[in-house]
């Protein structure tokens, strides 16, 4: 078994912990707060989830950037970020930059690292570090340490629900029309869509797998010219009205799940972690790929 895969199996235990965790944790944004969610490549994807989340929940206005694009002299009221190594250059460059401007907090699951001095306030998420390049559970973990931090979100799950999701999506085989396809789709709404933009970016980073991306009711808009047989599309959370029977009838095969999508998130990874072994990979360590991006 690869690290990545053992990694992807912690998951649930990950998420539980992490509930507990956010439930006495100080520092994380304030209902009615103007916030701003930040990170690279995974934690991008994570930070457009709670971003996405917060706002469902009521809680303010809840924006979510690439570190390395975050727009200078726009204000809030508190700056999230998420780094996993604590090291990544775009973000500890904007942490240094928003010092005694906003309070800000990170997320990071190295306690060594630079970014401990570069934040008000760190969460140090320490149990659900990884040893594979590709990320998996500390990402996921992230989220679910936010999204218990809001409390109930209508129409969401709880952390707890999602776990027991989870365990099921560890254990349920997936579909043989999914293994074998040539081509992937991720599709998704609200707060679900950073979750399709992080499944599309795993197939890729692990398994070199030809995916793309986009928000549900786009994928009318140009994305279905794509879709033939022998073609995926993979929908996080609930279908919207007509799209299955747009993707039967170009002959793609639709694949629905109704866990929770960051456990459904969990199945994704499973499928890029096997098609990386089929095609000989070391889904640990994919090429071109480092822990963490340091410039120079």
């Amino acid at each position: 078994m690869s690290r990545t895969s053992a990694e992807i199996a912690t998951q649930p235990a990950c998420w539980r912990r992490a509930a507990e965790a956010a439930a006495s944790f100080e520092g994380l944004p304030q209902p009615g707060e103007r916030v701003a969610v930040t990170g690279c490549g995974t934690s991008w994807f994570m930070a457009m989830a709670y971003a996405a989340l917060r706002e469902a929940a009521g809680q303010g206005e809840t924006d979510a950037f690439a570190a390395s694009e975050f727009p200078a002299g726009r204000a809030y009221d508190r700056v999230v970020a998420i780094t996993r190594s604590g090291t990544t250059t775009e973000v500890l460059e904007l942490l240094a930059g928003l010092r005694g401007e906003v309070p800000t907090l990170a997320l990071t699951a190295d306690p060594r690292t630079p970014v401990m001095a570069a934040a008000d306030a760190v969460a140090v998420l320490d149990w659900a570090d990884e040893e594979s390049v590709v990320q998996t559970r500390f990402a996921t973990t992230a989220l679910a340490f936010l999204r218990a931090g809001l409390g109930a979100v209508p129409g969401v799950k709880t952390i707890a629900e999602a776990a027991v999701d989870a365990e099921l999506a560890l254990t349920e085989p997936l579909p043989e029309a999914v293994l074998a396809a040539e081509q992937w789709t991720f599709l998704g709404r609200g707060w679900a869509y950073g979750l399709a933009l992080e499944a599309g970016l795993k197939m890729r980073e692990a398994a070199g797998a030809w995916t793309e991306s986009y928000p549900a009711l786009e994928y009318r808009h140009g994305p279905i010219a794509i879709t033939a047989p022998g073609r995926v599309t993979w929908i996080f959370g609930p279908v919207p009205e007509g799209l299955a029977a747009d993707v039967s009838r170009v002959g793609g095969t639709l694949e629905a799940n109704h866990v929770d999508p960051l456990a459904d998130l969990i199945r994704a990874q499973r499928l890029a972690v096997t098609l990386a072994e089929a095609k000989g990979y070391d889904p640990d360590r994919p090429r071109n790929l480092t822990r963490s991006v340091i410039l120079g």
